[in-house]
């Protein structure tokens, strides 16, 4: 893989991008209730077609677009995020049905996505899925029962293999409220399974950014019992079906981040994401796409506070002269635009591993997401301590950076969970070489 550097008009692309969501997006985002889906901003989002380009780009794009907003609007960039997370598993794995129903709602704003992969008692285990999608006998064909293949011939990953076991995939990141309310004047989902039940789910999500809001679910739960990863099901699951309720979570996130009762709710062969018990491959891939953008969310974060601490440092008097004199003070500011490049670059080299079809993107995927958030919560940190008291005022930018630049370091795998996945491929490698 050649040496990444971004192009000059990839360089201008952002410089426009952070413009944009200075003029459309931050407005939008300082009206909106913390702790909600702000509507009219991801309907902005449709408006300026950046919505779509979650589906047309590749992961360096995604990159880019997801540094630029977060820079300027951490609001726009997780509303953006979350669309591709929650959408991403029907784009690239839904039926025609499923993607012409749901993808223009979702490219143009009116649809909120959610990708439910956590539990209360799986989060950085995602194998350990316990919602339980149990098959209704009196179905023909399409459930797990007597018609469907054995687990061997769904997957020739082993069971509980260390190659699928580690997810760390705790999503980004209360008032009761019923699931999936429809903005006014949009169309609300039809309430009925979109044909003849096969499953029912019942059991617990817990931590799903977007829930209770969200419009629709990917939601995976256990079609095989026993089967470790290779027996996980992807579903989409339309907010109001019959048996799921949830409830919103009080969070250090401005966004929602909630609980999802599932009581029976119906589910058919026509709601199934790719194929029966290979739902665990349509989260792997999701995340493996969007970890790297994770790293270029913080990375635009890490920017934001150094650009912030570059102006006050220069223009803040102490001690008879700059603040940027003190040695102190100027090491500091140098080491924060050390690791904010390196974490950069880090990010970008994985994405073009992604883009390029690289044997090694897992490892790089995580590789990005660990340095740029663990790099952004020390540069976000740094930056406060440099600016004093002034930077925990509420409102202030790094008072806001720092609420937000916490959770990246656990959703869609926590740091230890990364460094799991690194010494795995790691060791993998090495093996292949014998």
């Amino acid at each position: 893989m050649p040496a990444f550097s971004l192009e000059p008009e990839q360089i201008a692309r952002r410089a426009r991008l952070r413009a944009l969501a200075a003029d459309r997006l931050r407005p939008l985002a300082e009206k909106g209730e913390p702790g909600h889906v702000n509507r009219p901003l991801v309907a902005e989002l449709g408006r300026l077609g950046l919505l779509a380009r979650l589906f047309t780009s590749g992961a360096v794009d995604l990159c880019l677009l997801r540094e630029s907003l977060a820079h300027t609007c951490t609001e726009a960039e997780t509303a953006l995020a979350l669309q591709g997370l929650g959408a991403h598993p029907v784009h690239a794995h839904g039926t025609p049905a499923q993607r012409a129903r749901w993808l223009p709602r979702v490219t143009d704003g009116t649809a909120v996505a959610a990708f439910a992969l956590s539990e209360p008692g799986a989060g950085s285990d995602a194998a350990a899925l316990a919602l339980r999608a149990e098959a209704e006998n009196t179905r023909g064909a399409g459930g797990p029962g007597a018609d469907a293949p054995p687990p061997d011939v769904l997957s020739d990953t082993p069971p509980d293999s260390p190659s699928d076991r580690s997810s760390g995939a705790v999503e980004d990141p209360p008032r009761a409220a019923a699931p999936g309310a429809a903005a006014p004047g949009t169309a609300a989902p039809a309430a009925e399974p979109d044909g003849p039940a096969r499953w029912r789910l019942t059991g617990e999500k817990c931590w799903i950014s977007n829930a209770p809001e969200a419009d629709f679910y990917t939601v995976f739960a256990r079609t095989t019992q026993g089967a470790g990863a290779r027996g996980v099901t992807a579903f989409l699951l339309p907010a109001d079906r019959p048996g799921l309720s949830g409830r919103a979570l009080d969070m250090l996130s401005p966004h929602p981040i909630g609980a999802l009762h599932l009581d029976a709710v119906p589910v058919t062969a026509d709601d199934v994401l790719g194929e029966v018990d290979r739902g665990f491959r349509v989260a792997m891939g999701t995340l493996n796409l969007f970890r790297p953008s994770v790293g270029a969310f913080a990375v635009g974060m890490a920017q934001a506070a150094l650009d912030a601490t570059l102006a006050h440092t220069a223009g803040r008097d102490a001690f008879g002269g700059k603040l940027k004199d003190q040695q102190t003070v100027a090491h500091k500011v140098a080491e924060m635009a050390l690791r904010t490049e390196a974490a950069r670059l880090m990010v970008y080299a994985a994405a073009t591993a992604y883009d390029e079809g690289a044997p090694d993107v897992p490892k790089r995927a995580a590789m990005a997401k660990l340095l740029a958030t663990e790099t952004a919560q020390y540069v976000v940190d740094a930056a406060v301590q440099l600016h004093g008291a002034r930077a925990l005022r509420r409102g202030h930018l790094l008072e806001h950076l720092y609420r937000e630049v916490r959770a990246p370091r656990i959703y869609e795998g926590a740091s230890e969970v990364q460094r799991g996945i690194i010494a795995r491929e790691l060791y993998a490698e090495q093996e292949a070489q014998k």
